[in-house]
């Protein structure tokens, strides 16, 4: 799932993401989240959320969600995500009107500064959205190995997910986050070339790999290995070989950050 933050004013931000959403839609479901500012209170009860159902469709309201477990949710029914009112949110963005004037830091890449949302071109954002990093959870590439085409000849679904640990033992510095780089375009044609070896063993229908980069803290997850498989044994072998390769031969490259230090952990190996 592509994620893609509106950034400016409430009316423009809503009306970039409604042209947007008419266009992305063309390629796969879109789903819109805006923070609304109010002084009503959103939820009561003792409940920690409640959902409607009315005429076919689903509402909700709730307390301790946060954005990345919204963005959990979606991600394996919806190919775009587009935020209005998250300037905050590291997503791609596109910046209208005063946001595209300011000298502030974006939290990450800019797509598009526009002066008006006129300015906007919903194909010159389709266009640089798919060229991001998408948003994937263990989750959104079980969904999408269970679309495969051979999904009725698999008996089996193996994953791995690696995660950010503290520490391995009691003595040592706690790690508090670590921070992931790749060499752009040779980590990804790497990532496929494996899984693509991967699924010409017998019995393995689908291989899909995700590595997250940025920052990454502690008891995040970090990397997803995917297996869809005709049996038990061929899917537990393969994603073990899977993750294996992708630690040995893709180029990522990652700083860790404890307690005490910081260090790019390949120059001390």
């Amino acid at each position: 799932m592509h994620v893609l933050s509106l950034v400016g004013p409430d009316a423009a931000a809503r009306a970039v993401a409604d042209r947007l959403a008419s266009r992305l839609g063309e390629d796969g479901r879109v789903a819109e989240v805006r923070r609304t500012e109010t002084d009503v209170e959103q939820h009561d009860g003792p409940s920690a959320a409640k959902f409607e159902f009315t005429d076919g469709n689903w509402s909700a309201t709730g307390r301790d969600r946060s954005l990345s477990d919204l963005l959990a949710d979606l991600a394996p029914d919806y190919e775009y995500a587009l935020l209005v009112g998250f300037p905050e949110a590291d997503v791609p963005q596109v910046r209208i009107g005063d946001a595209a004037d300011s000298d502030s830091e974006a939290p990450a890449a800019v797509l598009l500064d526009a002066a008006d949302a006129a300015d906007v071109d919903p194909d010159e954002v389709r266009t640089a959205l798919a060229g991001t990093e998408p948003y994937e959870t263990l989750e959104s590439l079980v969904a999408e190995a269970k679309r495969s085409e051979d999904a009725p000849y698999s008996g089996a679904i193996a994953t791995f997910t690696g995660r950010v640990r503290a520490k391995e033992d009691a003595a040592d510095t706690p790690t508090e986050f670590l921070e992931f780089e790749k060499y752009e375009g040779v980590a990804e044609d790497r990532m496929d070339a494996i899984s693509a070896e991967l699924e010409e063993r017998d019995g393995v229908y689908e291989v899909l790999m995700h590595h997250r980069t940025g920052v990454i803290e502690y008891g995040e997850d970090i990397v997803f290995v995917v297996v869809l498989a005709g049996h038990r044994e061929e899917a537990f072998r393969t994603v073990e070989d899977g993750i294996d390769r992708l630690k040995d031969e893709v180029p990522i490259f990652k700083k860790e950050s404890t307690t005490d230090e910081q260090f790019w952990v390949h120059e001390r190996q």
